[in-house]
């Protein structure tokens, strides 16, 4: 054969292929240009010179290799879609004399076209929409963008490498199912997978245990700081579970109700049951993948969100007042002389201070030991072994801050947790045992308490007396590992936020000149910070949620061709044994929309299961509004509904022109 011969073949079958090559090579462009748009971001210099740049570079870093990750995955799984299509024509070629060699070199020649084309349209995108995502991202995190392009040789090389191996992969893969495969087989695959599905009741029952233990772990963790390590677990079982009960369990379910003769044998059951049993065996993985990829969207663009949105109120959280002043010195009387300086600083500087606050507070880290029937004792420990903080102040100072006339009598305490909820009667501490008066909705600000990862109990004792004892004993039993008395000043200013940040780097410039042993904070300085961690968060967020809901719908098209050429020679058998026209279209209808629905309807299962413990890992980022992270999730499920069902309409229409020719 002549050397022109297998490039113009390749070429040709592309072309008469065309309903099936150009949503793939339309998924390979813009695959190729989100990668090469999120490395290019995290080597952007400009990025890094941003306020927080550091933060969003990992991100971005991060974020390609998950492109990466779904690049290799998504391509090599679409692109069987192709060959299971194109199996027959390559055993027609195989039966008219071309033998396996030659069917490599057509493929090789496809694979060329689709990756020179994929990487030069892709790059060209990427290079283009780099500039507009930089100024995307410098939107969100409130920064100016200067003008001109970056375009990086470097990123260029990384992705062209990257997506030559995954073509390289994707041919090499596709040239072994033609060369194993007889030309029988290669013949008859249009039709594989028409024989009854056994039923694994195994593979069912494991599916179920799994999706199981993954909802159990979800709904039941309750301490933040174990969800980050559960998290992951959690994640692995639901996977499992889904792809083994789309596989396994959905066979089983349908052969049970064929099972039952009062349901079964009605003329719409029977062909929605029978067509879905052959249906659930040759697209059972497409169906877990669709729903696995929607989970993702719902939990990624919905967390991100509420982030970007509650961003104030965690900034609020994390800094109480304008400026926040710790001081680190064990000071049981308190630190005035500290405090006046800061007040001179304030009238040196013109400042108009208002809401101040002074405290003084005894942190210690604890576990809980179990005493007896309804009774914990908390056991003071080093930092490195515990798992919570106690955190006590006095009446006087709890009433002063908060604005309270709140009472105790002698042996009562009044208690607030920020995540976990305390709900004894009573509480336990070296051996004395103190009546809990009331458990309060609000305490005092400790930005740095609100940091912890771990569960604060904060804690107000009847009087001076009380927290000097408790002083007493964790010394006694620590020696020098043991906690200070701390004391803790904070104000709020009539300023903006350039006049604050001002004020705090005089302020610690102040500090450190009188030698006072003390840390300043403020809100304006940090919020820049918050920003740029969320936004980015957001922005990958958002970004991973487009290529996951573009894998979604490429996944939906080919399915949607491959059931239509199933049901075509079904649709034509139903009408030649006696049924009408438009009751198989019903019937397969029917069928379509159940088993296309279906994973929507999973989806929101295991979003509603997550919730408990994806809200545990939001109180880590101090997101702790759960109303907030309701409402976002809510909405993102409704707008990705919509989007799923307009893409069913879209798609169901090539999948009806295929059943009715």
């Amino acid at each position: 054969m002549k050397k022109s011969f297998y490039p113009k073949l390749a070429a040709g079958n592309i072309k008469k292929n065309a309903r099936t090559y150009i949503p793939y090579m339309l998924t390979c462009i813009i695959t190729v240009a989100m990668y090469y748009i999120v490395k290019s971001l995290s080597q952007n210099p400009g990025v890094k010179e941003m306020v927080g740049g550091g933060y969003l570079s990992e991100l971005m870093f991060m974020g390609s290799h998950v492109v990466a990750l779904f690049a290799v995955i998504f391509l090599f799984y679409t692109n069987s879609f192709l060959v299971k299509r194109r199996k027959k024509e390559f055993g027609v070629f195989n039966i008219l004399g071309m033998e396996k060699r030659h069917l490599a070199w057509v493929l090789g020649w496809e694979t060329v076209y689709l990756a020179i084309g994929s990487l030069f349209l892709g790059l060209f995108l990427g290079i283009v929409l780099d500039k507009l995502m930089y100024l995307l991202v410098g939107k969100i995190i409130g920064v100016a963008v200067p003008l001109g392009f970056f375009v990086s040789a470097r990123v260029i090389r990384q992705t062209v490498q990257l997506f030559a191996v995954i073509f390289l992969g994707i041919c090499v893969n596709a040239i072994r199912q033609v060369h194993v495969a007889d030309p029988i087989v290669l013949l008859r695959a249009g039709n594989a997978g028409e024989k009854e599905p056994v039923t694994r009741w195994v593979l069912a029952l494991a599916g179920l245990t799994a999706l199981g233990g993954g909802y159990y772990i979800a709904i039941t963790v309750s301490d933040p700081v174990a969800s980050l390590v559960l998290f992951f677990v959690a994640v692995v079982l639901v996977v499992i579970g889904t792809y083994l009960l789309f596989t396994a369990g959905s066979i089983a379910l349908l052969k049970m109700l064929r099972k039952n003769k009062g349901y079964y044998y009605k003329t719409r059951h029977f062909v929605s049951v029978s067509g879905m049993i052959y249906r659930m065996k040759q697209n059972a993985v497409g169906l877990a993948n669709i729903c696995v990829l929607s989970t993702m969207v719902l939990v990624m663009v919905s967390t991100t969100t509420s982030l970007m949105i509650g961003i104030e109120d965690v900034v609020r959280e994390r800094y109480p007042a304008d400026i926040m002043v710790y001081f680190r010195d064990d000071t049981p009387e308190g630190n005035q002389e500290g405090i006046e300086t800061i007040r001179a600083l304030q009238r040196e500087r013109n400042l108009s201070v208002k809401d101040e606050m002074a405290y003084l507070y005894l942190g210690l880290s604890a576990s809980w030991e179990y005493k007896y029937e309804g009774s914990y004792e908390a056991e003071v420990t080093s930092a490195l072994n515990s798992m919570d903080e106690l955190f006590f102040i006095t009446l006087d100072d709890y009433n002063s801050v908060m604005g309270e006339r709140k009472t105790l009598a002698e042996g009562e305490i009044m208690i607030y947790s920020n995540r976990v909820s305390y709900d004894q009667p009573t509480f336990r501490l070296f051996g004395r045992e103190y009546r809990v008066a009331e458990r309060l909705k609000d305490f005092v600000g400790n930005g740095q308490y609100s940091a912890n990862i771990s569960n604060t109990f904060y804690i107000v004792v009847p009087d001076r007396e009380t927290l000097l004892e408790i002083d007493a004993a964790q010394k006694e039993l620590l020696g020098e590992n043991a906690r200070k008395i701390r004391q803790v000043y904070g104000f709020n200013v009539d300023a903006d936020e350039e006049g604050q940040y001002a004020f705090c780097n005089a302020l610690i410039e102040c500090l450190n000149q009188n030698g006072i042993n003390a840390q300043a904070e403020g809100r304006a300085e940090s919020r820049t910070s918050f920003i740029t961690l969320y936004g980015g968060l957001f922005f990958i967020g958002v970004f991973l949620g487009v290529l996951f809901v573009m894998a979604t719908v490429l996944i939906i098209y080919y399915k949607q061709i491959s059931e239509g050429y199933d049901d075509r020679e079904r649709f034509v058998i139903m009408q030649k044994v006696g049924m009408s026209r438009e009751e198989v279209k019903s019937a397969i209808h029917s069928q379509v929309v159940t088993v296309f629905f279906l994973p929507l309807l999973v989806a929101g299962i295991h979003v509603m299961a997550a919730f408990p413990l994806i809200s545990k890992l939001l109180v880590l980022l101090q997101l702790t509004d759960t109303k907030l992270f309701i409402a976002c999730t809510g909405a993102c499920f409704l707008v990705f509904a919509v989007m799923y069902v307009f893409v069913y309409n879209l798609t169901a229409r090539t999948y009806y022109r295929i059943v009715s020719r």
